[in-house]
């Protein structure tokens, strides 16, 4: 059965081609800004946070492809167990990195499926990852190069680009970095298929 991806995410659609799973891109046009406001007025941890954005990315999709399977994904960095936005100019991003700069932080990836407009299944992975020392120059310069679009779509650091030279360590699951842990949808679409 052909699955449907709800996220604009080409690297998630290659990670997904890659692994021999067929799908359809349906973006979801979530407003994951007033979505992510409406819960830290709650109180909501970057872990939660990121399960209900991916939640709400998949039913949204769903509601509108009944006896279709859809999966939804998110992925939010947390800080000290705050959540750090994309960036939505270069500005900010200059600043998330100086936040970032010599720390340990953690990306969370949660991604749900849906089928008939109920969450049938989901799961969070997080990997923890240090950021090396720069200067502010060294962070500038590693701005400069990378196309504005891909730092407003994609945050302040692609480890599958240049992003891997910010790190001291990374540690977790390298699908689940990039936006999707992999291994755990194969295993859940293996027992959902018998």
């Amino acid at each position: 059965m052909k699955m449907i991806l709800a996220s604009k995410s080409g690297v998630r659609k290659k990670i997904l081609d890659d692994n021999n799973i067929d799908c359809e891109v349906i973006v979801s046009n979530v407003d994951e800004d007033e979505v992510k406001a409406s819960l830290l007025s709650e109180g909501a941890d970057p872990l939660v946070i990121s399960k209900n954005l991916a939640e709400i990315k998949s039913i949204k999709v769903s509601n509108k492809n009944p006896d279709r399977i859809v999966l939804g994904a998110d992925s939010v960095i947390s800080l000290n167990n705050k959540l750090i936005n994309k960036p939505k100019n270069r500005d900010e991003a200059l600043n998330i990195l100086k936040k970032l700069n010599n720390c340990k932080h953690y990306l969370i990836s949660s991604v749900c499926i849906s089928r008939n407009g109920a969450m049938i299944w989901n799961y969070t992975d997080t990997s923890e990852l240090k950021m090396k020392y720069f200067t502010d120059d060294q962070l500038l310069d590693y701005l400069n190069k990378i196309k504005t679009e891909t730092l407003l779509a994609y945050g302040v650091y692609q480890v599958e680009a240049q992003g891997l030279e910010l790190f001291e360590y990374i540690k977790g699951d390298h699908n689940s970095i990039m936006g999707l842990p992999i291994k755990d949808i194969i295993n859940y679409i293996r027992k959902y298929k018998k």
